[in-house]
């Protein structure tokens, strides 16, 4: 490699680590404790899912429309915003807000059994997870902080894959693995840095990846709701929006849906006027047999007044990355031995990034000519430091 491409190389990677590094730490000290969330939750708030035994709510139980109605008697005066199904216990879940479109936090989910149709009363929350939630996620600036984080995980990707090119010609004379412990103190941590970061190299990519993708997450639900649900729904164009007072069966609705896509198990209903779904349809949504493709979610609109169904079709490739990208993200998809392994790596990034700010802030004059002439010889020039 030519000592112009190099000098770029290490530019790119100092800036495009330099730049994002106080995100990065905040994402993973935030993100250590989401990880285990719901370990998290179900120690501070109780189990409800766990206290709860016989068949799947998404397969058996009570008709919908009868747990609808015990919900709204628990929430006067509101409507139906979403109704989610639990794939292992009768739970059933309901929230509620004032208004069709209404914000997350005048959202209320309850917990109801399927079974007998017992309310189990609102989600108690957990003030301290949602904090770390919407710092992780957003850092309370909504959209705009949003798409700040996602711009800051494509830089630290950005920042792999320079450290990667300049990494490798380092390593073509030397074992993998060596450090200097010899030579000064700050190549021994430079060493240090870069075998930490190689190692952990593909997870950092994944887990920076799905976040940039995650954090793009409210333009592309906008965008399928504008794009995909408009032309699903292209024979309403122009009609008002159902007034709740209006909707129809929700049973018919999901006889409907699970004709049109049978074998699947419903995760999830959008009620009309939503993120996710028309402001006349039932959006259901339903999930994959296998645990890699359970979070692939295929929807099914059906008129809400009618109960007849409209469309359905799979989801465009950019939301099914997403829906793969979140469970991803935090490790959601081998259970306990994922999260630990998930926990271990963060820790391990956050060693990195820490690193990182001290050979930068320990660095010396001519320090880029002398990493420059280490990476052309391979690392075996005596006396460079």
């Amino acid at each position: 490699m030519s000592r112009r491409a190099i000098r770029i190389w290490y530019l790119v990677h100092k800036w495009s680590s330099l730049i994002p590094t106080a995100f990065l730490l905040m994402l993973c000290v935030t993100g250590l404790p989401l990880i285990f969330h719901d370990e998290i939750d179900a120690a501070m708030e109780g189990d409800t899912e766990k206290s709860l035994s016989g068949p799947p709510s998404a397969e058996a139980g009570l008709p919908l429309d009868m747990m609808l109605e015990r919900a709204l008697q628990d929430r006067p005066g509101e409507v139906p915003l979403f109704m989610a199904f639990s794939q292992d216990s009768p739970l059933l879940t309901v929230t509620t807000g004032p208004m069709p479109d209404a914000a997350g936090k005048d959202m209320t989910l309850l917990f109801l059994d399927r079974t007998n149709g017992a309310s189990l009363g609102p989600a108690p929350g957990n003030p301290l997870m949602d904090f770390l939630l919407q710092l992780h996620t957003d850092m309370f600036l909504g959209l705009p902080g949003m798409l700040v984080l996602g711009v800051m995980g494509l830089l630290f990707v950005i920042a792999l894959i320079s450290g990667v090119v300049l990494y490798a010609p380092f390593m073509r004379r030397i074992a993998f693995g060596t450090i200097r412990r010899n030579r000064s103190g700050r190549l021994k941590s430079l060493d240090q840095h870069n075998l930490v970061g190689i190692v952990a190299l593909a997870w950092m990519a994944i887990v920076g990846l799905t976040g940039a993708i995650n954090a793009f997450a409210d333009p592309l639900t906008d965008s399928w709701r504008d794009g995909e649900v408009a032309r699903m729904t292209a024979a309403y164009d122009g009609a008002a929006p159902l007034p709740p007072a209006e909707y129809g069966s929700i049973d018919q609705a999901m006889q409907a849906a699970q004709t049109a896509l049978p074998g699947r198990s419903p995760q999830f209903i959008g009620f009309p006027g939503g993120a996710w779904s028309s402001g006349h349809h039932y959006a259901i949504f339903f999930q994959g047999d296998r645990p890699v493709t359970q979070h692939l979610l295929t929807p099914a609109l059906v008129d809400a007044e009618t109960g007849e169904l409209t469309d359905a079709r799979t989801m465009p490739v950019l939301n099914q990355a997403l829906m793969m990208s979140k469970p991803l993200h935090f490790g959601d998809y081998g259970g306990l031995p994922l999260k630990l392994l998930w926990a271990v790596l963060t820790l391990a990034t956050i060693w990195v990034l820490w690193t990182g700010i001290l050979l930068w802030l320990r660095r010396r004059p001519g320090q880029i000519e002398r990493r420059i002439e280490e990476i052309r010889s391979g690392g075996t020039r005596k006396g460079l430091q």
